[in-house]
């Protein structure tokens, strides 16, 4: 115990996982931690200070499964071995203990195990600084690293405090690394705190910008980092850290990893956590993946080409080159069914190699990841050969055709060569090698599987040499393996002393052994030993030659999960009816046809009617300049029409384009969205004091205070949560606010159907409606977007489809008739036609004229030179000069 509480107090804040024979154990308050979670039974060991001491256990061969459960629920592990022979320990003295040590700190970011791992999620480790000074509230730089150590995948950025929710959200960490100080900034925390990541403070230390160059360079084997790029200091220091906290967790293993490659963050599609939700990207809003864009379209069929279309559907790119080369593989695997087919299948057999050989670098592989990179080199190669086969290959596939070529092919034959068909999980169960691969493992094979029928060869031969049929080769624990013959036919074996050497004399029989029976018995008792020792030494000789070739087999392992999503892509386009969109740096949106990805697909399960396909055009108008920016669709139409759906179709196929897929529409024409903000859908946050109305409120804000003339802004029933007057002056300001200021791509979505009298005073604004048809009382979606609006809501025919009793349906009819008569005699609509536009509001309140009315408004013409304003700036000042006419003529 005193071993156990030495090493738990060098790891605090994990579990111990102490080695106990073929346990490991945990005590005290990890033991009750531990059962708890894992449901064991919770039992005592011994006393301590006077009190029982609680323990608890776990097999060592089902570690994995309970490692699982624990890190699922966010605890780290430190798994403590034997790192001595007990032999050694006795040598010490009777009570000596065997050395024990932590050899592994498990934690959610830090897993390698093909059990421990989802095969198509990324398992990113990010470490986060912040540049010296400044808080999360005043816009400071921070740097981010994102490592998985499971594939050697190792990025850098950078952020602020505008863009890091979004970063942090499309990474999706499984572990946060933060400097301790950091927490104590109360904006950054509450917004770390709102990650479903592990978070694990760290002192600053780890993230010293001073040194973070040389410790890179010196992970790597580089003088200088110039050959990976330009970093910034904020990225060295966070790299760095995350390098740090790899090393500390590994205890001095080294995962093969990537020199790191710096993403831009102007690169990609900003889309913040609230978006993420709301679109239901990767997961639903339940936290599912099943029901989720991600999990409708993804057809891959490799683990790594399913974690590489997840990262591009994440991070969709801004970049309209790199964008058209990802859909030009597409459209080849569309154009040859034949090929694309033929490399499905061999895409299926394909292992995951990248994880395999991490696994072998930090000392934690077996003999079926050797297998599965010799598998893997051999697909690479197939495909290889297939691929070149055709000319004019697009760019992204003939780079991946020259990665497979590299392959170390003759790797590939060794390891085939060398490994038996049926392989062990762990390498000390040994028997992975194939028989006729090293004739010396084959025989001491032989001798620890047939020392029976190796025996009986040699009593033959001695019995038939010397002429003795009596002649017996015989065993027992004193003597061991001996010859044995009746006293009265031992003449042939005591004649020759120097060959057959006497052991005992018995009753009517001598005993005798041989130079070469001793050496066979040494050779049978030891057999199994050193034909493990052997197969050891041969699997660290190939995985020592697996790893030197790392690099090429990690190129070709990316390039077999790009060929995985570009093939995938193609399916999904000629499967379901997807497009090909046009991608450029126009500020055009214009789509025909298009349609949800997800609701279509469910549709489609429960034999419903067909998705009704719309179009959308948010784009400039014809012959409007880029920079006259684009339109805003305002949506009116009752519930369950389908307004909600449409908009988020219009986002996801924004997403899908952009992230270098077919979209479903029959066209599409986007200009790169560089921001995508979505408020669709009603949640509260109770945790932290938030009803409905405020986190709409909060999303609402976060749109308005960020969007620009590039984004796509899609907003539903804004304003609804609060009261009717209240909700319509919100609605009214934020659709003037993203008209005049934001001047973005938007669809707007509301029952405020006075909403619609804006389209005559704000020029980009159009108004748009969801046919219905009413029939017997009963209304009739048609689920079509034409242009127009509702002048109804028909809510209460939907009350009543929801079920409401007969009796309420009728009373709701019958208010709604009276406030309906009421409108008609006070019209809210003739309030709005008095109102001034968002533009055209007063800075500050207009004292009264302390002079004639002319001459007021001739000296605030006097201050205005035309010729020195732009469009914008002189409407302003129109609607400026008339708000204060009108004031001044109110107070007389």
């Amino acid at each position: 115990m005193a071993q156990f509480l030495e090493i738990k107090g060098a790891n605090p804040g994990s579990l111990l996982f102490y080695r106990m024979g073929d346990f490991y154990e945990l005590f005290f308050e990890d033991a009750e931690i531990a059962s708890r979670a894992l449901g064991i039974t919770l039992t005592k060991r011994g006393k301590h200070l006077g009190e029982d001491i609680p323990m608890c256990g776990v097999p060592v061969h089902a570690a994995d499964d309970y490692l699982q459960k624990l890190i699922g629920l966010g605890h780290r592990v430190a798994v403590c071995e034997q790192v001595e022979d007990p032999a050694e320990a006795k040598k010490r003295g009777s009570k000596s203990v065997v050395r024990r040590d932590v050899i592994r700190l498990v934690t959610p970011g830090t897993l390698t195990e093909e059990r421990l791992l989802e095969a198509g999620q990324s398992n990113f480790l990010l470490a986060l600084t912040r540049a010296r000074g400044g808080s999360l509230d005043d816009g400071a730089a921070y740097g981010l690293a994102w490592i998985d150590i499971s594939t050697g995948a190792f990025r850098v950025g950078e952020s602020d405090a505008a863009t890091l929710a979004a970063d942090l959200a499309r990474i999706d960490p499984r572990e946060l690394v933060v400097a301790d100080h950091l927490l104590d900034d109360p904006a950054f925390r509450r917004m770390i705190e709102e990650l479903p990541a592990s978070l694990s403070p760290v002192p600053r230390a780890l993230f010293d910008g001073s040194t973070a160059g040389d410790r890179l360079s010196r992970y790597f084997g580089v003088k200088t980092l110039d050959g990976f790029g330009t970093f910034s200091r904020a990225e060295l220091s966070a790299a760095a850290g995350a390098l740090a906290y790899v090393e500390k967790t590994q205890m001095g293993e080294r995962p093969p990893l990537d020199p790191p490659m710096r993403e831009g963050g102007a690169s990609r599609m900003l889309i913040d956590p609230a978006t993420r939700a709301n679109l239901e990207l990767m997961r639903t809003l339940s936290g599912d993946r099943s029901g989720s864009l991600l999990s409708a379209i993804d057809r891959t069929v490799t683990g790594a080409g399913s974690r590489l279309f997840a990262s591009r559907l994440a991070g969709p790119l801004t970049d309209v080159p790199e964008i058209q080369r990802r859909l030009d593989a597409v459209d080849f695997f569309l154009g040859e069914t034949f090929l694309r087919e033929r490399l499905r299948e061999y895409l299926k057999a394909a292992p995951d190699m990248a994880r395999a050989l991490s696994r072998l670098a930090l000392n934690r592989g077996g003999p079926r990841d050797l297998a599965a990179l010799s598998e893997g080199i051999s697909t690479a190669r197939a495909i290889a050969r297939h691929l070149g086969q055709h000319d004019n290959l697009p760019g992204e596939i003939e780079d991946a055709s020259e990665r497979l070529l590299r392959a170390p092919y003759t790797l590939g034959q060794e390891l085939a060569r060398a490994l038996d068909l049926e392989l062990p999980l762990l390498k000390r169960d040994g028997g992975f090698v194939a028989e006729g691969y090293l004739e010396e493992l084959d025989e001491l094979r032989r001798l620890r599987d047939d020392s029976r029928r190796v025996i009986a060869r040699m009593q033959s031969d001695l019995s038939e040499e010397l002429g003795l049929r009596s002649l017996k080769i015989k065993h027992n624990n004193v003597l061991g393996w001996f010859i044995e013959t009746p006293t009265a036919q031992a003449t042939a074996l005591t004649e020759d002393p120097g060959r057959f050497i006497h052991r005992q004399t018995m009753a009517g029989a001598m005993r005798f052994t041989t130079t070469a029976l001793g050496e066979l018995e040494a050779r049978i008792a030891s057999a199994g030993e050193r034909a493990l020792a052997l197969e050891l030494e041969i699997f660290d000789r190939l995985a020592g030659e697996v790893i030197a070739a790392g690099d090429a087999i990690k190129q070709a392992a990316d390039a077999l999960a790009a060929l995985d999503v570009a093939n995938a892509l193609a399916t999904l386009a000629e499967s379901e009816g997807y497009s090909r969109p046009k991608v450029d740096e126009s500020l055009a949106f214009s789509i025909e046809g298009g349609r949800h990805p997800v609701v279509e697909q469910a549709l489609r399960r429960q034999g419903g009617d067909p998705f009704v396909a719309n179009d959308a055009d948010l784009g400039p108008e014809a012959g409007e300049k880029a920079e006259q920016a684009g339109r805003i669709w305002l949506i009116t139409g009752p519930n369950m029409a389908g307004k909600s759906t449409f908009l988020r179709q219009n986002a996801l196929i924004a997403v899908l384009a952009q992230a270098g897929s077919f979209v479903p529409a029959r066209s599409a024409h986007i200009g790169v969205v560089d921001r995508l903000f979505s408020r669709v859908g009603a949640a509260d946050d109770l945790a932290r004091g938030r009803s409905t109305f405020m986190v709409e409120m909060v999303e609402t804000a976060a749109i308005l205070n960020q969007a620009g003339p590039r984004s796509l802004v899609i907003l539903d029933e804004i304003g609804r949560g609060t009261a009717t007057f209240d909700g319509l002056s919100i609605a009214w300001a934020a659709i003037e606010h993203l008209h005049q200021v934001n001047r973005s791509r938007g669809l707007f979505a509301t029952h405020y159907h006075e909403l619609t009298a804006l389209s005559a005073r704000l020029p980009r604004l159009v108004n748009a409606t969801v046919k219905v048809k009413e029939w017997q009382g009963d209304v009739i979606f048609l689920h079509e977007i034409v242009h127009g609006a509702a002048d109804r809501s028909y809510g209460i025919q939907v009350a009543k489809l929801a079920g409401l009793p007969a009796a309420v349906v009728e009373r709701a009819r019958a208010v709604l008739t009276q406030l309906e008569e009421q409108d008609r005699r006070t019209p809210a609509q003739s309030l709005i036609d008095d109102l001034p536009l968002f533009a055209a509001r007063p800075a500050a309140p207009v004292a009264a004229p302390a002079a004639p009315l002319d001459d007021l408004l001739g000296e605030a013409l006097d201050g205005i030179n035309p010729d020195d304003m732009t469009p914008r700036e002189a409407l302003d000042a129109l609607y400026a000069l008339k708000q204060q006419r009108l004031t001044m003529k109110r107070e007389g």
